[in-house]
């Protein structure tokens, strides 16, 4: 009997969660193209280019979904058993209600899965539809004369780069020893080559290495490579990639950047946490909404739409609050992020222990 019914929770609820996760981005869609469509006129993009652009957000708009699919799924999965009597009769044959929820817990872990995996899909998916939107256009891949300061105490002095090709003309790399800023060594090129697999390629220049007993080693070069530089391209842009086209790794690198650069990067790294707090937040909704689902004996119906509406306004207010407090620095960047998640957790494990079981 059990099984049975635990294949009847999980068919119910995700028959339900379907329908929302993949019906929600239509509404993201249109909200997003009444926004900007004027501006995709301005620019000449045919309506096939347009559709293209949104069919490559859909990743990111089905797992900005799958709290509020979860939400609503748990919800109306419980009030359909409770208002059919299928939970009293459940408890009867000696099944609590914690057991009989144990399902929704199970696939709210794996969705979680899941919603992680697209993580790593939707900062290339985006970047897609960013080129084809024209607004990486926008981004200048051409920077002339600039320093920059690189990891390990590499120090850059560029005269121009093109980071769509890779390519960084007259360059001086000087390295100084971290703490003590003694000089370690000096590199020169008149042109430098980025290979992502094989690092970068300096050509015709002169590398000097400054030994601790103030000896000094010199030699002239056609071509130098090395793999020690973590440096990439597009680190040296002025304006560097959208967070949504970035990964998790991206977006810790160019956080180590800013710092380097005696810039805060709060809200980076707000940006960078909620990468994996948003899709931790199905398994909290979930846990959340079903103890609630089961208060429906006067609401019926309206009272779980009821739920499901407020307990998601009230989710995005505080996603909203918390990290706008985080980004202006007055909230730690993992309290920002998290917050939302850890105070639904607390509430549904709250109302979890005062359903009868």
């Amino acid at each position: 009997m059990t099984r049975i019914l635990d294949r009847l929770v999980a068919r119910s609820f995700l028959r339900i969660f379907i329908a929302v996760a993949l019906g929600s981005p239509i509404l993201f869609i249109l909200a997003d193209l009444t926004e900007n469509l004027e501006g995709y006129l301005d620019l000449d993009l045919s309506g096939f280019e347009i559709a293209t652009a949104y069919f490559y957000t859909l990743p990111q708009f089905i797992q900005w979904a799958f709290p509020v699919a979860g939400l609503v799924a748990v919800v109306f999965t419980i009030q359909t058993m409770t208002l059919h009597r299928e939970i009293v009769a459940a408890k009867a044959g000696g099944i609590s209600f914690h057991r009989l929820i144990l399902p929704l817990l199970g696939l709210g872990l794996a969705l979680t899965v899941v919603a992680l995996g697209l993580s790593a899909i939707v900062p290339r998916a985006n970047t897609i539809a960013s080129r084809i939107l024209q607004e990486e256009e926008r981004r200048r891949d051409f920077r002339p004369a600039f320093a920059y300061q690189g990891e390990e105490g590499r120090n850059f002095n560029i005269q121009q780069m093109n980071a769509a090709t890779g390519t960084l003309s007259e360059v001086v790399v000087q390295t100084v020893e971290p703490g003590s800023n003694r000089p370690l060594d000096h590199l020169t090129a008149r042109v430098v080559r980025y290979d992502p697999e094989e690092g970068w390629t300096f050509n015709e220049g002169y590398y000097r290495v400054f030994l601790e007993n103030g000896d000094e080693l010199a030699f002239e070069y056609q071509t130098l490579q090395t793999r020690g530089f973590t440096e990439r391209p597009e680190d040296f842009l002025e304006d560097p990639k959208d967070p949504e086209e970035m990964t998790y790794q991206e977006m810790g690198r160019l956080a180590d950047i800013m710092l380097r650069s005696g810039n805060e990067p709060h809200k980076l790294r707000v940006d960078r946490q909620e990468k994996l707090a948003i899709p931790v937040a199905t398994l909290v909704i979930i846990l959340f909404g079903a103890p609630l689902a089961t208060n429906t004996k006067r609401g019926g119906t309206a009272y779980g739409i009821g739920v499901a509406l407020i307990s998601t306004i009230v989710y995005m207010l505080l996603f909203r609050i918390s990290g706008a407090f985080g980004e202006t620095g007055a909230l730690d960047y993992m309290v920002a992020a998290w917050l939302p998640n850890i105070l639904f957790l607390g509430a549904g494990l709250f109302f979890l222990a005062r359903v009868r079981t």
